[in-house]
Formats: structure tokens, sequence, C-alpha cells
């Protein structure tokens, strides 16, 4: 007979595991679905991690598609340590997304041009995150729900926007108009399409460690999300830090759709996103909200995703295959933190 015991301590290695535990089950799980599909399942995964490690310019598109997922995986990964459950980290890469074409489209000088599309694509997701944490605060709302469902109002706000006011005159195609050519961001390496939001991205990661461990207010955060009444006993003013945690969330996220207009597609258009906010929940929960740890989860997913249409065509395996790695690491993280708190203890059968 078997039962869960709680741990007294969590050695430091276990902890450290845990992530490449949950990375080994998952491709262990999966592999199932590659051999349902009639394809050999080390061909299918050395197919995608070649296509997406296998030389410089595949590690570049790998980083294009990181860079985006490093924001949101941030931003949750802020946001969950307050525990303010932040799910709309999707609304707000597309708020941030409009608000810097609207920036980008205006002729000024490029440098200026960059930092404006930066700060109001920050602003804009800022700002729809305010939203869920003001109805927490101030109504109790839960905020797993109000911050979900505003990604479908953004959305669709958007989708109004490209197919009315900005929607395309000449060829009828829903695409907004694109940034001025002084606002793109530079090409780092020519030939391929890594620009300089992908650094900016690699930067942010130690910057918001060093926020979250280092600062006042990450003390604060901290010691908010442990147990919010030790932190109102201890003076702190809850309810502020959860508004300043959801506009630093939020102001991440949307420098992600800052990112994906200034440095890979130049204007918005409907599927601007694939789900990169949805994603960056499963980075920050594969980083055990360490913001050191998003950049390596963030590269894993990217890699999964730009291989996963070619392991397709080669293979035969759908696409999709990489969807299903992601929920599939989601959950097996979840898992594996079950037993950073409980170990399995084997006791006797009672007479």
């Amino acid at each position: 007979m078997f039962r869960l015991e709680v741990r007294t301590s969590t050695p430091a290695w276990f902890n450290l595991a845990l992530p490449l535990l949950a990375i080994g089950a998952t491709l262990l799980l999966c592999s199932g679905l590659i051999a349902l599909a009639g394809a050999g399942v080390i061909e299918a995964y050395g197919v995608m991690f070649t296509a997406s490690l296998g030389d410089s310019y595949a590690i570049t598109e790998t980083m294009v598609r990181a860079a985006p997922m490093i924001f949101t995986g941030l931003a949750v990964a802020v946001a969950f340590r307050a525990k303010f459950w932040n799910i709309g980290a999707e609304g707000q890469l597309l708020a941030g997304a409009v608000a810097s074409c609207f920036v980008g489209a205006i002729p000024m000088p490029g440098p200026l041009a960059m930092v404006l599309m930066a700060v109001a694509g920050a602003a804009a997701g800022a700002a729809v995150a305010l939203v869920p944490a003001t109805l927490r605060v101030k109504f109790k709302v839960d905020d797993v729900v109000s911050s979900l469902l505003l990604n479908s109002v953004i959305y669709y706000a958007l989708m109004a926007l490209i197919e009315g006011p900005w929607k395309d005159s000449f060829s009828g195609y829903p695409i907004s108009p694109p940034i001025e050519d002084t606002a793109n961001f530079p090409v780092l390496i020519e030939g391929t399409r890594l620009h300089l939001g992908v650094i900016v991205a690699l930067i942010a990661a130690p910057l918001i460690w060093f926020l979250i461990v280092r600062t006042t207010l990450g003390f604060r955060i901290r010691v908010t999300g442990e147990n919010p009444e030790a932190a109102r006993y201890g003076g702190i003013h809850v309810e502020r830090v959860l508004i300043s945690t959801a506009l630093l969330s939020g102001a991440l996220a949307g420098l992600a759709g800052v990112g994906e207009v200034g440095g890979v597609h130049f204007q918005v258009m409907s599927d601007i996103s694939p789900g990169y906010g949805y994603s960056g929940i499963v980075v920050a929960m594969l980083a055990r909200l360490n913001p050191l740890g998003v950049v390596p989860a963030a590269i894993f997913l990217a890699a999964v995703m730009t291989g996963a249409e070619a392991m397709s065509r080669a293979t035969g395996v759908p696409a999709f295959l990489s969807d299903v790695i992601q929920g599939t690491a989601l959950l097996a993280m979840l898992v594996a933190l079950l037993f950073t708190a409980y170990r399995i203890r084997r006791v006797g059968a009672v007479r």
C-alpha cells in the first residue's frame, strides 16, 4: 500500500531535475502518438530537432520563435509569483502589437520609433492586465476567468480593426498598414530573421530575475504570493502589490507583441500570434516560475514548434503534435511539482 507523505525538505538537485524529467516524460508519452501515426519515433524526433537546431539558420529561426515566448513566459512567471493568475498574456500580446503598429506607422527617426513602439506596446499590455487585477482587488472577481475572457475581447477588437479601418482597400486582405521602414528592428545576422527583439528578450530574463530576487518590489511580490495575510501583517499593501504585478506582467506580454510587429511581420494580421500567450504558461511552469529558467524552456518549445512542420513533411506525423507536446509538458510539470512537496511512502497493510 502506498500513500503520499509531506516532505520535510526537497533536495536541490531534485528541483533542478524536475523540468528535465517533465520534458523526458513528455517526449516518451508523445512517442506513442508518433508510433500510431505510422512513423519511427527516433526518426521523427530527429527530424524535429535537426530542423530547429541543426544549423545556424535553423537556430536563428528557433530563437525568433522563442523571443515572444520568453516575454510571455516572464509575464506569467511574475504574475504567478504573486498568485495573480494572469491567463491573459495572449490578449496582452495582441494589444501590444496593435499599439506598436499604430506608433510604428507614424514617420519618425528609426531609434525614436523603436523606443516609442516598445513604450506603447508595453503600456497597452499593462492596461489590459490592469482590468482583471482591478476586478479582483475591488470586486473579488476571479482573475483566471476575467483575464482569460479578455483574450477574446482583445482578439475580436483586433479583428474589427483589420476588417474595418485598417483593411487593405487595394487587396481586400484583413491586415493593417505596414509600419514605416525606419521602425523595422535591425536584423542581426544577414540572411536570417534574427532581429534586435530577440536580444532584448534574452536581456529581459536576467533583469526580471534581479527584480524578483534582489529588489524590494520583488520581495513584496514573493511574500504576497507565499502568504498574503503574513504580508499584510508585515505592512505590505497586498492590493497595491497585485496591481503593480499585473502592470509589470502585462507590459512584458505587450513587448512580445512589439517584437512580432517590429521584427517579424511589420504589420498586424489575425494570426500574428499562434498562441504565444498560452505557450507562456507552459514556459513559466517548466521554468518553475524562475525568470532565468524561462529562456531554456522557451527555446525548447520554440524548437518543437519550428521542427514540427519539417517532421510532418518528412514522416507524415501531423504538425499538431507540437500542440500536444506543449499540453503534455504542462501536465507533466504539474505532476512533477507534486513531488517537491510530497513523496510516495510504502506502508504495511492494516490488519
